[in-house]
């Protein structure tokens, strides 16, 4: 049996899942709550928010079937949680149904629910009702005014200052969208979200709209006007009212506030950037973090963890759609990890070469950190997690483009192999553990599903909507660009439509605007470290087509290439010790023994210097030598 209960006494309830057991339909991932008898009381009584609570039988077909519009709905109310919240109780536990049968039919405990309509349009329009029918007395405590304000209230306001924003939402009498971007807004400071009606005509002629529902908005400054929205759908307005300069999610403020005062400010100089580009200083950051930093937790590489590695290089190698001084890095690096027949490597001399100690021509890869499109408001938010997202997408994007770019590289034969390749990096390297269980458990679900280079594209960016939802409001984001569905409405207005009232995504569009976005065209290179050893011109920002193929590792190089060889040498005489030659414009260098240019040049003189001072003793004593011969030979005759 399906009921919804609607708590009365300022509370509206929303909950789902079951407690314990198998074969739930709910879990903790799920944005709502779930709740047993020991704990509905203690949850709901005296609560400052109003709860819809699902009753469900978890052996109920129906109420399996229609798990997943409730958790579309607790999904889509998410961010109203302060007014009401969303739970669910499972009745076919033994522990749980004395006291739904105890409880069910209590009208004067709240309200029950039979309508045969419940989509999730309805039943969120049915919560926005009773909220508003809720006398003052009885509304929750966080829930603002829903009721439609009148000109008298708000002509005055026109032109006066003030510390935030005013959204003004003009719509027809039996129109939701007013009341539910009040909701949708709840969780935000910065701006205050009102309603009036079409047909209050002194307001219209002031404002001068006549197309419903609009937003008309009061800046702090003074100064007022229409706010253009692309479409009149309450995500169009959420998305605009959210993305306002100063517009911050109020949890993710106050620690904000706190980290300021604990990390003495921002990471450094904040650096203007254009949120519909991509910046190449990410991409190299990414790479410089992850090859420095992250992979240094690792002294030697080997087995497993030596194969992943090299997939890695050998797929940025062949993908990264930037050419330069990154992809000269990243090809003699994949050049020498494919032709090295040792099992295990030290990190150390993965570094070195990073580092460029040989002093190949073009080689480079800048040891600074310069987030732009990634940059956080303070330290420790977005940054590496961010960039490395990017690099993905972008590499994504490259594949979909050139998938003709991994042919030969060992890696062409799996069904997704940009994905393949992040999973066992995150699985294997990736700091974060916890993300990394997440993103596996994400993969196992629907990895194997991608079965094109469209798929791999689309899996990577829905995905990362799901981290975002997931962290948003969380500690680790950033109140300055909040974590929200990408892309919004504002670079993407056609990849966003409504569907019986929902939000949904044409996914169409959306692959369209990814590929523009992640493409090589779409690249900035600016605030990119670039070579000092390059000429003018040559800089790492060159973005290379698609057709350009690249030589496979030992393969001819192009034209004007530096030449350089790099071959093993034997292990030495210590247990575990283990070198490589690299042979450059700089001359020979041993990775992993600490052996530069200049300490291999003076081995060279004092070996000659030795060769010629044993040469030289050589001829003395052959002298010396003849001449006691032919005296002993006088004195013999």
């Amino acid at each position: 049996m399906f009921r919804l209960w609607l708590q009365a006494a300022g509370l509206l309830w929303l909950c789902g899942g079951s407690v314990g057991g198998s074969g739930r339909l709910y879990s903790e991932e799920d944005p709502l709550v779930i709740l047993g008898s020991s704990s509905l009381k203690p949850t709901v009584t005296n609560s400052s928010s109003a709860w819809l609570v699902q009753f469900y039988s978890s052996w109920c077909g129906h109420c399996i079937q229609y798990s997943s519009t409730w958790k579309a709905l607790a999904q889509d109310v998410k961010d109203w949680h302060e007014a009401i919240a969303v739970a669910v109780l499972d009745c076919a536990q033994e522990e749980n149904f004395e006291f739904f049968v105890a409880h069910s039919s209590a009208a004067d405990k709240g309200t029950i629910y039979r309508g045969a309509d419940r989509e999730v349009r309805s039943v969120r329009q049915l919560m926005v009702n009773i909220l508003q029918n809720h006398s003052r007395t009885e509304r929750p405590q966080s829930c603002p005014p829903l009721e439609p304000y009148s000109a008298a209230q708000l002509l005055p306001l026109l032109g006066q200052r003030s510390d935030h924003y005013t959204a003004i939402i003009v719509e027809e009498a039996g129109s939701f969208v007013g009341r539910e971007v009040i909701l949708d807004l709840l969780q935000f400071s910065g701006v205050e979200v009102r309603r009036a009606l079409a047909s209050d005509l002194p307001l219209l002629d002031v404002l001068n709209m006549a197309a419903f529902p609009s937003v008309y908005l009061l800046h702090p400054n003074g100064s007022h006007a229409p706010l253009h929205s692309e479409k009149p759908l309450r995500f169009f307005f959420s998305s605009l009212l959210r993305s306002l300069p100063g517009v911050q999610r109020r949890s993710s403020s106050e620690v904000a506030q706190m980290g300021a005062l604990q990390d003495g400010g921002t990471s450094g100089p904040w650096r203007d950037f254009d949120r519909s580009q991509v910046y190449t200083a990410d991409l190299e950051s990414a790479l410089h973090y992850l090859l420095r930093v992250e992979l240094a937790a690792h002294g030697t590489l080997e087995g497993a963890e030596l194969k992943v590695f090299k997939d890695f290089v050998t797929l940025v190698a062949k993908l990264y759609p930037v050419g330069g001084s990154v992809v000269k890095l990243m090809e003699t690096l994949s050049d020498w990890l494919l032709g090295l027949p040792l099992q295990q490597i030290p990190y150390q001399a993965v570094l070195d070469l990073v580092d460029n100690k040989m002093k190949i021509s073009g080689v480079f890869l800048g040891a600074e950190l310069r987030w732009v499109g990634c940059q956080g408001s303070r330290l420790g938010l977005r940054g590496y997690p961010c960039s490395l997202w990017t690099l993905f997408h972008v590499l994504t994007v490259q594949h979909d483009a050139a998938p003709a770019a991994l042919d030969g590289s060992g890696l062409e034969g799996e069904a997704a192999p940009v994905l393949q390749v992040m999973r066992r990096y995150i699985r294997t390297f990736f700091g974060c553990k916890e993300c990394g269980r997440h993103f596996e458990q994400a993969a196992a679900a629907s990895m194997d599903q991608v079965t094109s280079r469209e798929d791999e594209v689309l899996w990577l960016w829905n995905q990362h909507n799901r981290v975002n939802t997931r962290l948003a409001g969380s500690l680790s984001d950033d109140p300055v660009s909040p974590k929200a569905p990408w892309p919004s409405p504002a670079l993407c207005p056609a990849c966003h439509e409504e569907s019986n009232g929902v939000h949904v995504w044409n996914h169409a569009n959306v692959l369209a605007f990814l590929r523009r976005h992640y493409g090589a065209s779409n690249l900035n290179p600016r605030y990119s470290l670039t070579s000092p050893r390059l000429h003018a011109g040559a800089g790492p920002a060159q973005t290379r087509r698609p057709q350009e193929e690249r030589p496979a590792a030992g393969g001819e190089r192009r034209k004007g290439e530096d030449q350089v060889e790099l071959r093993p040498i034997q292990p030495g005489p210590r247990r575990g010790e283990q070198a490589v030659l690299i042979q450059g414009e700089g001359g020979f260098w041993i990775l992993g023994l600490g052996f530069t240019s200049v300490d291999m040049s003076l081995c060279v003189v004092l070996y000659g210097s030795s060769c010629l001072f044993l040469m030289l003793l050589f001829f003395f004593f052959k002298v010396r030598s003849r001449r006691c011969k032919l005296r002993h030979a006088r004195l013999h005759v």
